[in-house]
C-alpha cells in the first residue's frame, strides 16, 4: 500500500479551494476540542491562490482561525515586506484579512544573519510546539508546495547525505534558484509531523512529481514521502494515466 495519498484537480483554483475547504473542516474539528493547531506555511503560486480561498471561506462559514499559530517551512533572507518574503505573502492574503492576532504568527526574521535567524526560528518553535522522543517538534500540519526540481520548502537536490540526515529544527541553506539564502526546515521536522500536505501545482512540475512518487526516486519530494508513514499530495499537473492510486475531485 502507497504511503501517500494522490489527488487530482483540473485546474489550480479547484485545487486551492478544495485544500482550503478540507483544512477549515479540520479546525472546525479541532476548534471543538479547544486545542491549538500548530501549522507551517510555504509560499509560492499556488500558496498565493490557497491563502486567498481560505481567507474567502472562512470569512463566508465563520470558521474561526483564533487557536492557529502559524509557522513556517522555510523563508527567503529577506525584509519582512519584501515581495520575496513568505511572510509577506501569508501576512497580505492570509493574516490581514482575517486579523490574525501577531501573537500567533511566529514569522522566521529573515532580515537577520542566517545564523541569527536560525537560532531565533528553532526557539520560536519549540517554545510553543511540543516536541516527541527524538526531540522534534510535532507540527499539526505542514504545507510544502514541489518546485519543478522536486525541491520542496528549501530542501534542494545535489545536498550531500549527511546534511540530508542533519537533525537540525531549521537550517540556513543556499538555494539553487533566486533568492539564494534562506532558512528551511529540515527533513526531521517534517517527518515529525502529524500531517503532511503537498500542493504540487504549476506547468513544468509532473516529470518531478512522478519521480518523486517512484520507489526509485530520489528528489526531497521523494525522500519526504519515504520518512512518513503518509503524505497528502494535492496535484493539478499529474497525468491520470500512471499507475498509481489517483483520486479526482
Amino acid at each position: 500500500m502507497a504511503n501517500f495519498e494522490l489527488i487530482s484537480f483540473p485546474n489550480d483554483l479547484a485545487l486551492a479551494q478544495a485544500v482550503a475547504n478540507d483544512w477549515l473542516s479540520a479546525l472546525e474539528a479541532a476548534n471543538r476540542t479547544g486545542a491549538s493547531q500548530f501549522v507551517a506555511l510555504s509560499g509560492g503560486r499556488i500558496a498565493r491562490r490557497f491563502f486567498i480561498s481560505v481567507a474567502e471561506m472562512a470569512k463566508a462559514r465563520t470558521a474561526s482561525l483564533a487557536r492557529v499559530h502559524f509557522f513556517w517551512a522555510d523563508e527567503r533572507c529577506v525584509p519582512p515586506t519584501d515581495p520575496e518574503s513568505n511572510f509577506a505573502l501569508a501576512n497580505e492574503h492570509l493574516f490581514e484579512p482575517l486579523n490574525i492576532t501577531p501573537e500567533h504568527i511566529h514569522r522566521i526574521p529573515g532580515e537577520l544573519s542566517p545564523p541569527r535567524a536560525v537560532v531565533l526560528a528553532i526557539a520560536e518553535l519549540s517554545q510553543f510546539v511540543p516536541c516527541n522522543l527524538a526531540g522534534q517538534p510535532v507540527l499539526d500540519i505542514v504545507f510544502l508546495g514541489q518546485g519543478e526540481d522536486g525541491h520542496v520548502a528549501s530542501l534542494f537536490p545535489g545536498e550531500p547525505e549527511a546534511v540530508k540526515t542533519d537533525r537540525s529544527i531549521y537550517r540556513a541553506v543556499t538555494a539553487s534558484k533566486p533568492p539564494p539564502r534562506r532558512i528551511t526546515t529540515g527533513y526531521g521536522t517534517i517527518a515529525a509531523a502529524r500531517q503532511v500536505w503537498v500542493l504540487a501545482s504549476g506547468a513544468g512540475k509532473e516529470a518531478a512529481l512522478r519521480d518523486s512518487l517512484a520507489a526509485e526516486g530520489q528528489t526531497p519530494l521523494a525522500r519526504v514521502i519515504k520518512l512518513r508513514m503518509h503524505t497528502k499530495i494535492f496535484t493539478d499537473v499529474f497525468c491520470a494515466k500512471a499507475n498509481l492510486p489517483l483520486q479526482s475531485r
